[in-house]
């Protein structure tokens, strides 16, 4: 029992409402104990400054009983002299007569002056460092016509005053911890153990309903209180319960419907860019967007015809596959959304139908990327095909019409001689417009091919892309 409440106790410690308190109920006797120590340091050091006066008056006495007013000066100094070195505080005698002239001095040089007295009976002064304390005795009470100024070593109360604030400030301490560990262990059994043990409550009960447990053994339902944290609990367990129930009629709600619609999703996705599918799904009816600038490229697998006569149907769209599936990840690779495939041929486009700062950039790059995935696919499977590409620069309009079997698709006459580029193209190589290089010719490696005419377009100059320099 006692070590179980021991382990209550640290574990009340450990958390940051229990620090809080702690830290407040210190503080607190600290103060106190402070508000105490301050008046008692002071008297203290009054105590031991008095003690010296009461060890440096008898060196005054003696001064008196040995000293009349018919002394000589010389005598009367040495008389001090002899008196000052056999006490044990003192470290230093000024005398004045009544005038205020000097008239014997020995040892330490004092701090007070005949002018410090100022018609008082007596004046005390300690130094700075508190290493000196100095009393000024006037005329009237010594009975002499001397006003004498005695210098003390109170190096010793220096260390008395130490050492009393040290006992006092560790009497203090021992008091806190003591009051504070006391405080600490009543409150932490009445209170702040039960509030851990619900904050775990909260934890184990979070942990259960995303995991859906429902046989769990909660402690602010397994113990019954009649006080404010006995409602607490009670209104704890009867949340669980209906959170319980109501989170798993939820989920098999909410399963339902996310499975339908990520099947939904994924189909519609596989058809269509995001956005666009976005605004299908808001309205119905024709979509379209023109756009200034966007860069297109079409690609024809050349010899795929004839190897169509050669092998199973089966084999050549698995071929077919494979090749458009190296080109699709390419378009996701540059961020460019591919259109459609017809047959062998594949379109894609760059700068739509979100905005891309470099979309002739990236499309140049993809298509040395699609040589390079042809070459590979010609010594994967050992087949003598090759590709033809063109690329153009230029205006468009894109949407999505109809009603049935969506398609997201581009028209304009930058598509056409995109298209051209491409069937008027050399296997192996990628033919591009004097449009599209004049955007690229600081960044890539062209070679002039000539002027050309294109079926509907008449003579044009185009380039073959070489490589990115």
């Amino acid at each position: 029992m006692v070590i179980n409440r021991l382990f209550s106790l640290l574990r009340c410690y450990q958390a940051r409402l229990s620090r809080k308190i702690v830290f407040w109920v210190f503080l607190s006797i600290i103060g106190v104990e402070v508000a105490i120590l301050i008046p008692s340091y002071w008297l203290e050091q009054q105590r031991q400054l008095e003690k010296l006066e009461i060890d440096s008056k008898a060196a005054v006495k003696a001064i008196i009983a040995f000293t009349d007013s018919q002394m000589e000066a010389d005598n009367f100094k040495e008389t001090v002299t002899v008196i000052t070195n056999n006490s044990e505080v003192l470290t230093g005698i000024t005398i004045y007569n009544l005038q205020g002239q000097q008239v014997a001095q020995t040892g330490e040089i004092s701090q007070l002056s005949f002018d410090d007295l100022n018609g008082q009976v007596m004046n005390r002064l300690r130094s700075r460092d508190g290493n000196r304390y100095d009393v000024a005795w006037s005329s009237a009470s010594l009975g002499l016509p001397y006003v004498l100024i005695s210098r003390h070593d109170a190096s010793n109360v220096k260390q008395e005053l130490r050492n009393f604030t040290l006992r006092i400030a560790g009497l203090v301490l021992i008091i806190s911890i003591f009051v504070t560990a006391a405080t600490m262990m009543v409150l932490g059994v009445i209170v702040i153990d039960p509030i851990l043990q619900i904050r775990n409550d909260l934890f184990k009960a979070g942990e259960a309903l995303s995991q859906d447990q429902t046989n769990v053994i909660f402690y602010a339902i397994a113990n019954k209180r009649n006080d404010e944290l006995g409602q607490v609990m009670q209104a704890f367990g009867d949340m669980f319960d209906r959170v319980s129930q109501e989170i798993a009629t939820r989920k098999q709600t909410e399963n339902n419907l996310r499975s339908e619609k990520k099947k939904s999703e994924k189909l519609l996705l596989n058809i269509l860019p995001k956005t666009i599918a976005d605004r299908l799904k808001e309205k119905e009816g024709t979509i379209a967007q023109e756009f200034s600038e966007v860069t297109i490229l079409f690609a024809d697998i050349v010899g795929f015809t004839q190897l169509s006569s050669t092998i199973n149907p089966e084999k050549l769209v698995e071929l077919l596959n494979d090749i458009f599936s190296r080109f699709d990840s390419l378009t996701e690779k540059y961020s460019l959304e591919k259109i459609k495939t017809i047959g062998d041929s594949y379109m894609v486009a760059g700068g739509l139908p979100i905005y891309h700062p470099n979309h002739a950039d990236a499309i140049a790059s993809m298509a040395l990327d699609m040589l390079s995935e042809i070459k590979k696919f010609q010594q994967q499977f050992n087949l003598d095909t090759n590709i033809r590409i063109g690329i153009n620069t230029g205006p468009v309009v894109a949407g999505v019409i109809g009603k049935k079997k969506f398609i997201y698709d581009l028209w304009g006459d930058a598509v056409n001689t995109a298209s051209r580029m491409e069937s008027h193209g050399i296997p192996g190589c990628i033919q591009v417009t004097e449009t599209t290089y004049k955007i690229l010719k600081e960044t890539y490696i062209f070679e002039e091919r000539g002027c050309l005419t294109i079926k509907g377009k008449g003579k044009m100059r185009t380039y073959l892309l070489i490589k990115k320099r």
